[in-house]
């Protein structure tokens, strides 16, 4: 080989040292200028748009068409922001990487969404790397699509749902590719009925199993808004309320209206306002991010 070849290799082989070294340096340089928001110094709740469910038959939950409102069910996620840290709390039915990134809503099965979590949590300053906690009411699918992106986060879980989602053989609305990484995770496991995320009384994990072995609805003690309680699967309808109906597809029945009965009786103590996550109706009237309640 000539020495113009190999000074034309070499050079060659320096620019390409130099391209990647510059493109890993304003990758880092990305990285170090984002900060996420400041922290507030009330609680406050985000509620983000992760889509809807279309087309379910309200036989499921021993409802006729008739007697509901709509047959739609919305899916929202959440993200609450305590002056002590941040819990990202359900993660909608649709992952994100099945976005094209053509601004075109996505369709599996009888689920759609318009917009990304990710793009939502941008929007008002965060990325997953910024979420301190991650907790979901229960691992059904329509709650877990994008839990691997917060796989960094410590996770907070039943050990009874925690066997359940990571059982040899999974069974029920369940799709362990969106929460594999969960299982590397840091873990809390939640062993008592009522656990203080923050230690401020503020944010409450509280046990309500029935609807899986480990179902849990969240607890927000907000200053202005007052008392939440982010029900999960609790119910789906509003029109379940107060009747012995119960989804088909339940873990336990006897379980889900023990837990029932046991969030309306803190209702009536407490004045607490029940949000039915899946409720389409009562979701389209809330704000959504990157308005907020506090």
């Amino acid at each position: 080989m000539r020495r113009g070849a190999r000074n034309a290799i070499a050079s060659t082989a320096v620019l390409a040292i130099l391209i990647f070294a510059a493109i890993g340096s304003v990758s880092r340089s990305r990285a170090a200028e984002h900060h996420a928001p400041a922290p507030p110094k009330t609680v406050r709740l985000y509620v983000f748009d992760c889509g809807v469910i279309k087309g379910l038959d309200p036989a499921y939950f021993h409802l006729t068409k008739d007697q509901v409102q709509t047959t739609e069910l919305a899916v929202p996620c959440y993200l609450i922001v305590d002056p002590k840290g941040t819990l990202m709390w359900d993660v909608g039915v649709i992952p994100d990487n099945a976005f094209k990134g053509d601004g075109k809503p996505v369709t599996q099965g009888i689920s759609t969404a318009t917009r990304t979590l990710k793009s939502q949590l941008a929007q008002i300053g965060y990325e997953p790397s910024d979420i301190t906690y991650l907790a979901m009411s229960h691992y059904h699918s329509d709650h877990t699509a994008n839990a691997n992106e917060f796989a960094a986060s410590t996770w907070l879980v039943r050990k009874v749902e925690w066997d359940a989602m990571f059982a040899p053989k999974p069974t029920g609305i369940i799709d362990p590719s969106t929460y594999s990484k969960l299982r590397n995770s840091k873990t809390v496991f939640i062993d008592k009925d009522e656990y203080d995320v923050f230690g401020d009384g503020k944010v409450i994990i509280k046990f309500a199993p029935g609807h899986t072995p480990g179902h849990q609805v969240l607890i927000l003690k907000l200053a202005h808004t007052g008392t939440v309680i982010l029900a999960g699967d609790l119910y789906h309808f509003p029109q379940e309320r107060f009747t012995d109906k119960v989804p088909t597809f339940d873990y336990n029945k006897q379980e889900s209206l023990a837990s029932r009965a046991m969030i309306e009786a803190y209702i009536k103590k407490t004045g607490a306002q029940l949000w039915i996550e899946h409720d389409y109706i009562a979701n389209s009237k809330l704000k959504k991010s990157p308005r907020y309640y506090d």
